[in-house]
């Protein structure tokens, strides 16, 4: 049984024009010969992406259950979160803040959510 029989001809076609989309957007830097420098407000603009595509990933789930905001207090991510931004600001600058700000979020968040079914 070969991957092309339960393919139907829609779907060969959209994945081949993922793929021809894909390339053409990686190698457009490329295509030119000319040097091509970004505006100044774009550069300034894309420092932020990645802070803003961690936030739009982190957020709901920090914030939702199926699909739906939460009512209570008694939830174990809000007070992991809690935990983990004190120590992110009560260490901001002295290097590895990352860490320990995963780590003392987990530390507030297994005791809740395993011990206590939160």
């Amino acid at each position: 049984m070969s991957i092309f029989e339960n393919t139907d001809l829609w779907t060969l076609l959209t994945i081949m024009g993922l793929a021809c989309v894909t390339v053409v957007a990686r190698s457009f830097f490329f295509i030119f010969d000319r040097h091509w420098e970004m505006p100044a407000w774009a550069q300034r603009g894309l420092q932020y992406a990645p802070i803003a595509a961690l936030a739009a990933v982190i957020v709901p789930e920090i914030v939702m259950v199926q699909g739906q905001m939460i009512h209570t207090l008694k939830d174990a991510r809000l007070y992991a979160v809690a935990a983990g931004l004190a120590y992110f600001f009560w260490r901001r600058g002295q290097g590895q803040a990352v860490l320990g700000t995963i780590m003392s979020g987990m530390a507030v968040y297994l005791p809740l959510h395993i011990g206590w079914g939160w």
